[in-house]
């Protein structure tokens, strides 16, 4: 079988997904330690301005690494306004499981980091299933487009955390995490990939419909 070259214009090109992360990246490793610091202050009072983080009760988020958008700030005012928070534990299949956030003193260096100096909750697991009874999700990603596809880094936990949620039945509120410049036109696609309800940045946040953004 003769196979078909890869098409720079196809949205669903897997080698257009690889370059705009490799340009998403670059960018993420160029931003100063300064603009790191405020911009995470700033993410944290956005999202926590958004109505489908001021009413949840339990909140699936996660603890960001290197140059990612900041989350410590936003976990911990998660908390404080009384949200039961879950953070990720990576397996080794690189699913994820779930443990509660006890603030920051609860965290510990993963067991098996691997490129990356990942921090864990050190309480008890409570199986990739606890995800699903979450009223919202706080997703990871590196950009999102105006229909609300995200584009993740390409590891698939987070793919098998979006299938999880479909199996059960659940419909918890997908919120990505991003830098303003990261709100693009359009992000490569694929069929398993989901849309999310909200992007929340250092400067806003933008909450998708059928019709299309709208800004909060």
């Amino acid at each position: 079988m003769v196979e078909k070259p890869p098409n720079p214009s196809d949205p669903s090109d897997p080698s257009e997904k690889a370059a705009l992360r490799r340009e998403l990246l670059a960018a993420r490793r160029a931003l100063p330690p300064e603009f790191l610091r405020t911009s995470a202050r700033a993410l944290s009072r956005s999202a926590c301005g958004l109505p489908e983080l001021a009413g949840a009760r339990t909140v699936a988020a996660y603890v960001s690494v290197g140059s990612e958008p900041g989350t410590r700030d936003l976990l911990d005012a998660l908390r404080a306004a009384g949200k039961r928070v879950l953070l990720p534990v990576l397996l080794t299949d690189n699913d994820l499981d779930w443990a509660a956030y006890e603030g920051p003193g609860s965290l510990a260096e993963a067991a098996h980091p691997g490129k990356m100096r990942l921090l864990e909750p050190a309480g008890p697991r409570l199986g990739p299933d606890a995800v699903t009874a979450a009223d919202a999700v706080l997703l990871p990603g590196l950009a999102v487009d105006g229909r609300g596809m995200r584009l993740g880094r390409g590891g698939g936990s987070y793919d098998r955390v979006l299938a999880r949620l479909a199996r059960a039945g659940a419909h918890p509120a997908l919120v990505v995490l991003l830098y303003d410049e990261e709100v693009v036109a359009r992000v490569p696609e694929e069929p398993h990939d989901h849309p999310v309800q909200a992007v929340a940045t250092p400067s806003g946040v933008v909450r998708f419909t059928a019709r299309g953004p709208l800004t909060a």
